[in-house]
């Protein structure tokens, strides 16, 4: 039976019992009522918490015995207050990583939180708390298992019909699930997923739940080969109708954890029609950039690139999921708490109110040139750092070095924002790394008139993402990003000229 013919009799059987109506994905130019929940949420807390929290690790091999879990302190209604607190509004919540290891008593394993120390039922407590605080639930859930024996069966379908076992757990016993997230399709070919099937089960127990599969798109109508052939990059999604569905149905795109541009669109193609896909983005609080909490207490990335990309990430009809992971104790460390409770206060973010935006940017898509590029490669000249993309970036072949951006005389702007390629180093984990910054010393000039002036000036390294806000506004018909001093030739993946309305804003 085609997805199509089984949609519709499920549907019709629903409709037969008195059920709730599951949403079928059809070929649409705007988003369906599902998506626009999925939009209207926006903003989500990621929640890795599980075996990987207790080994230092962010992938583990499904080895570990189940009492490895052992968490003296568990408290996932303190995880649902930091959220509540920091103006999210759902969690998504890591119930089973690729260790196959599930954070609540599954009737299918015996790897599970009942068969260690902490018995709890993270799922349920999370859940409940969602309720409690007024917030969404959401569920996430990796496709490779690397302990459950049926994922290495001959036949594939064992797995499969486990997952949807599993998945009937999530999706029965727990409330309202309003997004299921699919991730880790690493070593099977696309069909094996049965993501039709998954897709068929998820939408007629949890009819309002928005289910995406990380890696979603390809370049190969039809393509059907493992994942890592012809994916698609966030910053090449500027076109409607260029790319296809790899995995279908989907409800949204992802690539964890890339950033879509500022000019994503929305339109994707699968079997001759158009389908409407939202982007959703996941990034790190951690400044290292680790999922699972380290034993040792790390540094947060600063509240500057945070609060930008806030606003990169959830305008144009995108949403975001930022990970604040729970250490070995099973409680958010008060620093990070911190950081997302204050961010929130910063962005303005409001119950029951739309998202703040970022205010209106006038540099992106701007005439912009450089006193020179790299190697004189296309792919780094001075346009990349205006294109609203982060996977793009203007290089300058030399120190010093100029980026200059054309304006609109009549726009005004009052505050700056640039996003620096940083040199960085790898952890031994493989995935924690540390970023340095090159520029050294800097300058921000305008043109008015004929005649550059300095408006800001720095001897500090640039940091993550230099957020420069002036006590006025200024018009201007060229702004000139200057450096003076850098360690090794300058990068830069975006250079912002922006207004903000500051209404809101606390700084």
């Amino acid at each position: 039976m085609n997805f199509t013919k089984h949609m519709t009799t499920l549907l019709l059987g629903a409709a037969s019992m008195g059920m709730v109506h599951a949403q079928e994905l059809l070929p649409s130019t705007t988003p369906n009522s599902i998506q626009q929940q999925l939009q209207e949420r926006g903003y989500g807390m990621f929640v890795h918490f599980g075996m990987n929290t207790f080994i230092n690790q962010e992938w583990s091999e499904g080895v570990e015995p189940a009492s490895t879990y052992n968490p003296t302190e568990l408290d996932c209604d303190q995880w649902v207050r930091v959220a509540r607190d920091a103006g999210f509004r759902y969690v998504l919540l890591v119930t089973k990583h690729h260790d196959g290891f599930c954070l609540w008593d599954s009737k299918y394993t015996d790897y599970d939180v009942a068969s260690s120390p902490v018995k709890t039922d993270v799922v349920k407590e999370v859940s409940e708390a969602c309720r409690k605080y007024g917030l969404k639930f959401a569920v996430y859930y990796s496709l490779w298992d690397r302990h459950e024996p049926s994922y290495k069966s001959k036949n594939f379908n064992k797995y499969v019909k486990y997952m949807e076992n599993q998945l009937t757990e999530l999706m029965s016993n727990y409330g309202e699930v309003c997004e299921l997230w699919l991730d880790g399709a690493w070593d099977k070919k696309v069909d094996d997923w049965q993501i039709p099937r998954i897709y068929s089960l998820v939408k007629k127990l949890q009819p309002n739940c928005a289910i995406g599969v990380n890696h979603t798109l390809t370049s190969v109508e039809g393509q059907q080969s493992y994942y890592w052939d012809d994916l698609i990059l966030p910053d090449l999604c500027t076109e409607d109708n260029k790319y296809f569905m790899r995995f279908f149905p989907s409800d949204f795109r992802l690539w964890d954890p890339k950033i879509a541009p500022r000019g994503d669109k929305k339109q994707y193609m699968y079997k001759g029609k158009s389908y409407y896909l939202p982007f959703e983005h996941t990034i790190c609080l951690s400044k290292a950039w680790n999922w699972f909490q380290k034993s040792t207490p790390m540094e947060v990335r600063e509240l500057d690139e945070l609060e930008e990309l806030f606003y990169l990430t959830t305008e144009n009809g995108n949403t975001l999921v930022m990970n604040v992971p729970p250490d070995q104790t099973g409680k958010i460390r008060e620093n990070e708490a911190n950081a997302v409770i204050e961010l929130g206060r910063r962005i303005g973010i409001e119950k029951g109110k739309p998202l703040p935006s970022g205010g209106k940017n006038i540099s992106t898509w701007a005439k912009t040139t450089a006193s020179s590029v790299w190697e004189n490669n296309p792919e780094y000249e001075a346009s990349k750092a205006t294109d609203g993309g982060m996977q793009t970036r203007w290089a300058s072949a030399t120190v010093p070095a100029q980026l200059i951006v054309e304006l609109n005389p009549n726009e005004a702007f009052n505050k700056i924002s640039i996003f620096e390629y940083c040199d960085s180093k790898q952890s031994d984990d493989g995935y924690s790394n540390y970023r340095a910054n090159r520029i050294q010393e800097y300058s921000i000039d305008i043109e008015r008139d004929g005649a550059w002036e300095t408006i800001y000036i720095s001897s500090l390294p640039m940091g993550d993402c230099k957020v420069i806000r002036f006590p006025q506004a200024y018009k201007a018909d060229r702004i000139r990003l200057n450096v003076m001093r850098a360690s090794e030739p300058p990068s830069i993946y975006e250079f912002n000229v922006t207004y903000e309305t500051r209404t809101n804003k606390k700084h």
